[in-house]
């Protein structure tokens, strides 16, 4: 993303211009979410915590992504291994990208490897609406976030 993509996504207050999309899109569907609400801690070696981008109503969590880096790789396995109960799927700008420049792999063949589900650019209807697994206990008292269309 260019500079002037994430100075617009800034000033609606996300970081990306997936992000925007993906909010555009939830709300144009009355969809219930919540933007980096939540955090859910993980463990490294010391203790971190991770913001999900979105947690949709059913208790679902979308991670959106445009660049798919090995930390992001690695905190995701770990954060999967630590919360096996969280249902946390991502939106790629291309699945199809290589996982690095020479690689074989893709972002989309590297959640299938790891049993995680994904999408490319927008949310698949039927997640939406698709009964949620579990519920983080940091989702329970934590209200949804009304964002105005733009």
């Amino acid at each position: 993303m260019n500079g002037k993509q994430f100075s617009a996504a800034m000033k609606h207050g996300f970081r990306s211009g997936l992000e925007v999309r993906t909010k555009d899109y939830l709300v144009e569907r009355s969809i219930k979410f919540k933007y980096e609400e939540i955090k859910i801690e993980w463990e490294d070696l010391m203790y971190r915590t991770y913001t999900p981008d979105f947690v949709l109503g059913n208790g679902i969590i979308i991670e959106t992504k445009g660049l798919f880096s090995a930390d992001d790789r690695r905190k995701h396995l770990a954060v999967k291994a630590q919360h096996p109960k969280l249902d946390i799927r991502f939106v790629f700008t291309s699945s199809k990208r290589k996982l690095s420049k020479g690689a074989k792999s893709t972002y989309g063949q590297w959640c299938n490897k790891h049993g995680i589900q994904f999408h490319d650019r927008i949310i698949p209807e039927d997640w939406l609406y698709e009964k949620g697994k579990d519920m983080h206990p940091a989702l329970i008292h934590c209200p949804y976030k009304k964002v105005k269309r733009s």
